[in-house]
């Protein structure tokens, strides 16, 4: 049997990535909550004291263009939210510099995606592109333990330092797991990988590094608790640990590094299982198919594995601008299906919306709901934004496979 090694890793609220990812998205839910077809394509970039916002939106209503005009306190308000408010760290949201560079959304692109303007009578997709989703039964929420446990891990830090449990902790900080497999099943985890931002308070006068007393803390209330909710018959004294391996990670966060919207797609989806067509999902509004049909492909793959049609599966579906209906739908279970993969991509394309007005509908985007899903990933997630991750499909979903 093979064995082999997979590693994913993942990013806290307060990685410069993830705060102009939650920016963006903070923008998208300001806008759709006052005009629900706002259009939205927002861009952020952070630096030492600056955030520049740039994007090109539509709205439609006064209420909407009021929030649009009130973007910096937008801004503002997540970057307080997330930590940075000391302004000895080079990057505090009272302090920061913010420019706003936003125009319309192109009238040519607006045509293609308005039910009724362009070549289609129906609502077309925002863009041509690829979308995956993928689901396997590797953890409750049918996700790929390492992206899942590197999510759990990235999540305890912000909680252990929001919750005031280890007082010493700032925003910035990364999780990396590698886990170990024997043919398809994980059987242990080899390596977690925890860096995190802190305070002077734990460096050590001998070492000038963070303190091995810090080390057993991050141990004890982050890493233990997160494997244990996860996979707890997979926690060992075995397993290798690299906490803060540089030895100190004071200067963190936009002072440390600049960060800028969609730069971790690879984190927000699978963790690099399975494949990803290239686009980012934060500051888009749902008529951008990079974004809703991403989530209905997910929403496809997990329905197919809930109903035990698979043990791993991934759905490609591929749109051209413009056009409702998806140019390609695929549907690959790497040899785990009970039945062929053509019946089922039949199946597939009978029970599930596949034309962007409809995934928006069956899946209630026109919702502001956006910000919550920029950290600790887009998926596996539970609460009444994710409506891609039910499994409601399952019976119907057999019944048109003949099962």
């Amino acid at each position: 049997m093979k064995k082999s090694l997979f590693t994913s890793e993942s990013v806290t609220k307060g990685h410069p990535d993830k705060v102009c990812d939650q920016i963006s998205d903070a923008i998208v839910d300001s806008l759709i909550a006052k005009d629900p077809h706002a259009r939205v394509a927002c861009e952020t970039l952070v630096t030492t004291g600056l955030v520049v916002l740039a994007g090109e939106i539509t709205v439609h209503n006064h209420k909407a263009e009021e929030a649009l005009l009130a973007a910096e306190d937008t801004a503002r308000d997540v970057i307080k939210s997330i930590g940075y408010d000391d302004p000895s760290t080079g990057f505090d949201y009272r302090a920061c510099a913010i420019i706003k560079a936003m125009h319309s959304q192109s009238v040519d692109i607006s045509q293609g995606v308005t039910a009724g303007k362009g070549k289609s009578k129906e609502q077309g997709a925002g863009d041509q592109g690829l979308m995956f989703g993928f689901a396997c039964n590797e953890t409750r929420s049918l996700m790929p333990l390492p992206i899942q446990l590197a999510h759990r891990l990235t999540a305890g830090l912000s909680e252990a330092r929001e919750s005031g449990k280890i007082k010493w902790l700032r925003p910035d900080g990364k999780s990396q797991v590698t886990i170990a497999y024997e043919g398809d099943k994980p059987v242990r985890i080899d390596t977690i990988v925890l860096s995190t931002q802190h305070t002077e308070d734990v460096i050590s006068t001998r070492t000038g590094n963070m303190s091995s007393k810090a080390e057993k803390e991050l141990i004890e209330k982050v890493i233990k608790p997160a494997v244990m909710e996860e996979c707890p018959r997979m926690w060992s004294n075995h397993i290798k640990l690299h906490i803060n391996p540089t030895g100190r990670f004071v200067i963190g966060g936009p002072h440390g590094d600049s960060g800028v919207t969609g730069r971790k797609i690879i984190v927000d989806t699978y963790g690099g299982r399975g494949s990803h067509g290239g686009g980012a999902f934060s500051g888009k509004d749902p008529s951008k198919v990079d974004r809703s049909a991403s989530y209905m492909a997910r929403y496809i793959a997990k329905n197919i594995v809930a109903a035990k049609l698979a043990t791993a599966c991934e759905v490609q579906l591929a749109y051209a601008i413009g056009v409702a209906d998806p140019v390609s739908v695929l549907v690959d279970c790497e040899g785990t299906g009970v039945i062929d993969e053509e019946r089922l991509g039949k199946a597939v394309r009978k029970v599930f919306p596949l034309r962007p007005k409809e995934i928006i509908s069956h899946l209630n985007l026109l919702r502001p709901i956006y910000r919550q899903t920029a950290y600790d990933g887009h998926f596996g997630r539970k609460g009444a934004a994710f409506t891609w991750e039910k499994t409601g499909k399952t019976k119907e979903l057999r019944k048109a496979c003949g099962l």
